[in-house]
């Protein structure tokens, strides 16, 4: 085997956004290993400032394309923390719906179309189809549920047109959370049918694991698997308690890095993951019945620190979602549905809210004049808070893959990157510069 490896590629495919993956081995000696983040930084935290309370959501949902339901509902929950508005448990019952809705999208668009190939030994999701139509089939029809869900909530697919701080300005009726209702409970088989078939390449997943710190949202009353509410909670906590939102600045501990133009992330370490894997290291105990058949059929236990398995936790994860919507439909119409008014008088104030996008947590916070004008913004992608970790799991995957050759090697390095499901656009940020003289 070749001592000598030179790797370089230029634009990983099959992820959101411009990375670049680097090795230079010479000798048997590494001499470069990194995870470049090249893209232009993206200014939605200056596009923000000066802009009305009721603007924000419309104008951050835009940070991406797969997760503006995401970026909608943490944005409008810190407009909410700001100007101390209330939600009633109907909009929030439905919010969650919502936003339920994007990680069954999210998730079975990166399993199926994503990281299946590499699962199969494909370029692309598109060979897949003459090799197995019934299995391509069953994903686009889960992809489609989750796209009329979000249609049926959100007003439409991306970018929704429903949020409000306050509340929702359109209450689905009983037949059309009945409808839903009906198509999830079909759906239940085609997720099963999904995981078998994932499970039956399984072992394609490098046996790779490295020690890592998890860090998710954790909700303990009521005890809930959560994606929406809650406070920031960690793997290396140890016992000194969850963080409260507000504060997730001394979580998160942005700083530059000079192989990116996204901001990295530590707390308890050099690095830590967000993510499917990490909210399942932290709550899997919580999971639905179905959740944790999933988790069984793949043997995914807490704990698990191989990343690769963050693509088995995103198939548990779409089993709960749609198993725990079924029953949150069916207390909303036991509880009988509402026209609600909104009313929200305009004062100053700063406030965070923090949600589980489909690939970790994600931070905004926002600052307003007496007027509702936007002053200051802050927001923390996932993506963003995994880059550190990934180079982190760089470091150790080559020292232990490097003698299977440069090509396998080069293709273990790809697969890593695509399970944390990277949205890199949207974690690149403006840098602001002194110049000293």
């Amino acid at each position: 085997m070749s001592k000598n490896i030179n790797i370089h590629v230029h634009h990983l495919t099959r992820v959101e956004g411009h990375g670049n993956i680097v090795v230079n081995v010479t000798d048997g000696t590494i001499e470069k290993c990194e995870w470049q983040v090249p893209e232009a930084p993206r200014f939605f935290e200056a596009m923000v400032r000066g802009r009305r309370w009721d603007d924000i959501q419309t104008i951050v949902s835009r940070i991406c394309g797969i997760c503006s339901i995401t970026h909608s509902l943490a944005s409008t929950k810190a407009v909410e923390d700001a100007l101390d508005i209330e939600v009633s448990e109907q909009a929030d019952t439905l919010r969650i719906l919502m936003h339920y809705s994007e990680q069954l999208q999210s998730h079975v668009l990166h399993v199926g179309y994503l990281v299946a190939p590499d699962l199969f030994t494909a370029p692309s999701v598109v060979p897949l189809v003459p090799k197995a139509p019934d299995a391509v089939k069953t994903i686009i029809r889960a992809h489609r549920v989750a796209n009329q869900w979000s249609d049926l909530l959100a007003g439409r697919t991306t970018h929704p047109t429903t949020l409000k701080p306050g509340g929702l300005t359109k209450i689905p009726t009983e037949k059309e959370l009945r409808q839903l209702q009906e198509t999830l409970k079909a759906t239940v088989n085609d997720l099963v049918t999904i995981c078998e078939v994932v499970l039956s390449v399984a072992d394609k997943l490098p046996n790779f694991t490295r020690d890592t710190e998890y860090i998710s949202l954790k909700q303990d009353n009521p005890p809930t698997y959560t994606f929406y509410h809650g406070d920031i909670t960690s793997t290396d906590c140890n016992g000194d308690g969850p963080v409260h939102i507000r504060d997730w600045e001394k979580v998160a501990n942005e700083y530059v890095s000079p192989q990116s133009t996204a901001k990295w992330t530590r707390w308890h370490r050099d690095a830590y993951a967000v993510g499917a894997l990490a909210r399942f290291n932290n709550n899997a105990d919580l999971l639905s019945p179905l959740g944790k058949k999933v988790a069984d059929m793949f043997g995914l236990k807490k704990g698990n620190c191989n990343p690769f398995m963050n693509n088995i936790a995103q198939l548990v994860e779409c089993a709960h979602v749609v198993e725990t919507s079924i029953e949150m439909i069916d207390r909303l119409l036991t509880n009988g549905l509402k026209e609600e008014k909104i009313s929200v008088t305009p004062k100053a104030g700063r406030g965070s809210g923090c949600v589980e996008a489909p690939r970790g947590i994600l931070f905004h916070t926002y600052e307003f004049d007496k007027n509702g004008d936007c002053v200051a913004a802050n927001i923390c992608i996932p993506t963003n808070q995994n880059h550190a970790n990934i180079q982190k799991d760089f470091e150790a995957f080559v020292p232990q893959f490097m003698d299977r050759g440069q090509d396998d090697l080069r293709h273990g390095m790809e697969m890593l990157v695509r399970s944390y499901d990277p949205c890199i656009s949207c974690s690149t940020h403006m840098l602001n510069v002194e110049f000293v003289k």
